[in-house]
């Protein structure tokens, strides 16, 4: 990781007190360059199984009903390409029941549909791990929230720093109702926000499993039924600031 990207994410890691105050609405320099990725219509430009998936008066709605009980997780894939350093922003609303997550520089699993291996940032209806990072069937908990985590050679994640407490950070996070989502992905620093605060810093420094780009999409989990749903789905693609190894 170089100097200025951990400058700049330890900048962003600020103080939970100052986001309990109303989040300034964006401006169009702080949208410049997003693109959105989902039409509100319809499934075009993604690939999941429409069991679980529809589209729904502008909003993608993952549910899992007492009919469709999953055995294994399910995603939603973006088909745009393969993200490398980005910023996504989104809306999510989802029940006090519900888990999912938003999956990023993650691969295919082979043999399983709709399946995928990587980051994810973490959404929960209980908010008990919403926001922190999370590697889907690989390297399990990076970064809890409250902690800037690095991921060592061996694999193994280690607190370095803190951004707050995690009850206090959850607490600014909505219970069923909307949320806004912003993920800053660049280089091996991986950075997740709700509501203008930042939740989890991952510096991954494991370079035999890191990843430098991947697939992009949405997640419904095994367990109870659910509904998670998303909106205004936006993607800036960024200049790599560091080589892959």
């Amino acid at each position: 990781m170089t100097k200025s990207l951990l400058c700049c994410a330890l900048l962003l890691a600020s103080s939970p007190l100052a986001a309990q105050q109303a989040t300034p609405p964006a401006s169009a320099e702080d949208e410049a360059g997003f693109e959105s990725i989902f039409d509100g219509k319809t499934l075009d430009g993604w690939d999941g199984d429409k069991t679980y998936w529809r589209a729904e008066d502008g909003v993608l709605v993952g549910e899992v009903t007492p009919e469709t009980l999953l055995k294994q997780n399910t995603f939603i894939i973006w088909q745009g390409g393969k993200p490398a350093d980005f910023e996504l922003k989104l809306d999510y609303r989802i029940a006090a029941a519900g888990n999912s997550g938003i999956q990023y520089r993650s691969e295919p699993v082979e043999g399983i549909p709709h399946a995928l291996r990587g980051y994810q940032a973490d959404i929960d209806g209980a908010n008990k791990y919403t926001g922190l990072n999370y590697e889907e069937r690989a390297r399990a908990f990076l970064a809890p929230r409250g902690e800037i985590g690095r991921i060592d050679a061996d694999g193994k994640s280690r607190k370095v720093g803190a951004i707050g407490d995690a009850e206090a950070l959850a607490k600014l996070i909505k219970s069923e109702d909307w949320n806004s989502y912003h993920l800053i992905i660049r280089g091996n620093v991986l950075i997740h926000m709700i509501n203008g605060q930042v939740m989890s810093i991952a510096v991954d420094d494991d370079a035999a499993n890191r990843k430098f780009e991947g697939l992009l999409g949405m997640q419904v989990h095994v367990g109870p039924p659910m509904k998670v749903e998303f909106r205004n789905i936006r993607l800036k693609q960024l200049k790599p600031a560091m080589a892959p190894k």
